[in-house]
């Protein structure tokens, strides 16, 4: 799919992460003082002057850094860079000119991209003039400005506008909001990955290596899933700096933002409390849930019942858990992977499921004759009649007689038989009693 993207690159520490807030006009980048926050590429929308593009911010490159975490950040800057219609190559005119920043231009007129070069923390715009000394990078003027205080951020994007290609396709309207989700080091990435074709996302062995989330868009059979791999969310006690904090804080928004949740589960270590706390997240905020179980390969004494008796296990701890589809997995191996996308579309045209109100009154009135509200002394409890009033996810109403009279467990009673009657599963269904308005004289 086609989309203007100009992508933010440049040495640890430079900016990128708050120029790239400034662009999106949020806090969507995690900011830090510690150099090397931004470990993975992750996507933003920006608007100026009636045109619209994304923006990619990616990790700080160090061009001769040898250790695994550094050359995976290379690689990802380098897909960044390479899907990217325009580059911007951030500087620091605090720090002044680096070496290198040499190496990195000259990877850059390798690419062949049209290149912008940015002389952040220019906070006496247009007094300045230390960004002049980046003129030896041979890549074209320096452009001064102070992404922390916003000055000249705007000449930067009629820079950047002025550069870009002529728009063409947008993300469809209609586009699925996948989050994957789950404790760290379950393999979310390695998913993602694995769905998509390319190394998307950077995979560690260390837990907690996604710290941002990160939209990849995939076309699937027509439509189109965009996949956010979240940074693994740990308990709130184990939260204890600004960086995790803020990736704890940005996956939840991912959830409430989320069509679909696929929490991705570890099948040596089963569903932990976490990961209940996850599903409940999801299911709360009216997301489609498919619970994916990864590094099934790894399991070494199963049966053809293996599984089954897991999920019943699990239902054990949470009712809800039963109208969730279970689908084990191998990101390694790639076994069942596949079945995901599918399986999501079939969850997202659930959730937007529309009953007529005819057959809601048609399951209400069978399901009422078969077991009838419990009656209290006094007035009596009757279900008259029934409507859905919402979708994404489908919520009904039913109007009664005495709704604060009927109990929670015939309210579910009636939920259990709407999914019976209507293929709900993978998604919340709500209910809403209401009282009967009464006519005035």
């Amino acid at each position: 799919m086609s989309r203007r993207t100009i992508a933010l690159v440049g040495r640890p520490n430079v900016g990128k992460s708050t120029l790239f807030n400034r662009f999106v006009g949020g806090r969507a980048a995690i900011v830090d003082e510690r150099p090397g926050v931004t470990r993975d590429r992750h996507f933003g929308k920006a608007e100026w002057g009636g045109e619209s593009f994304w923006v990619v911010d990616t990790g700080g490159l160090v061009p001769q850094g040898a250790d695994a975490m550094t050359r995976a950040i290379h690689e990802q800057v380098d897909f960044a860079i390479d899907a990217a219609d325009l580059v911007l190559l951030v500087v620091d005119v605090l720090t002044g000119l680096h070496p290198d920043e040499h190496e990195i231009a000259r990877e850059l007129r390798r690419a062949g991209k049209p290149v912008l070069l940015v002389a952040n923390k220019a906070d006496d715009v247009p007094r300045t003039s230390a960004h002049h000394e980046f003129h030896a990078l041979g890549i074209g003027d320096p452009l001064p400005v102070s992404a922390t205080t916003g000055r000249a951020s705007g000449d930067l994007l009629d820079a950047v506008v002025g550069a870009l290609p002529a728009a063409e396709e947008e993300l469809p309207r209609d586009a699925v909001q996948v989050a994957l989700v789950g404790r760290p080091n379950v393999g979310k990435s390695s998913i993602m990955n694995r769905l998509l074709g390319v190394p998307r996302s950077v995979v560690d062995p260390e837990p907690g290596t996604t710290r941002d989330a990160v939209d990849s868009p995939l076309r699937y059979h027509g439509h189109t899933l965009n996949f956010i791999d979240t940074a693994g969310l740990r308990k709130r006690a184990r939260v204890d700096d600004a960086v995790e904090f803020y990736s704890t804080l940005r996956t939840n928004r991912a959830i409430e933002a989320a069509d679909v949740c696929v929490l991705v589960v570890d099948a040596a270590s089963g569903l932990a409390t976490q990961d209940l706390r996850i599903a409940e997240a999801a299911w709360g905020h009216g997301a489609g849930l498919i619970i994916a179980v990864n590094k099934w390969d790894l399991v070494e004494e199963k049966d053809a019942n293996t599984a089954a008796r897991g999920e019943r296990q699990l239902r054990d701890k949470a009712a809800f858990l039963a109208h969730v589809p279970f689908i084990y997995v191998s990101a390694v191996t790639g076994q069942r992977v596949r079945r995901l996308p599918p399986a999501i579309l079939e969850v997202a045209e659930r959730r937007t499921a529309r009953i007529a109100t005819a057959e809601v009154n048609r399951v209400l009135e069978r399901l009422v004759a078969k077991h009838q509200p419990p009656q209290a002394v006094g007035r009596e409890v009757r279900l008259l009649y029934g409507s859905q009033i919402a979708t994404t996810p489908p919520t009904f109403a039913v109007v009664c007689s005495r709704p604060e009279a009927i109990p929670e467990a015939y309210t579910r009673y009636v939920v259990n038989g709407f999914r019976a009657a209507w293929p709900l599963h993978g998604v919340p269904v709500r209910l809403k009693l209401r009282a009967r308005r009464r006519k005035s004289a």
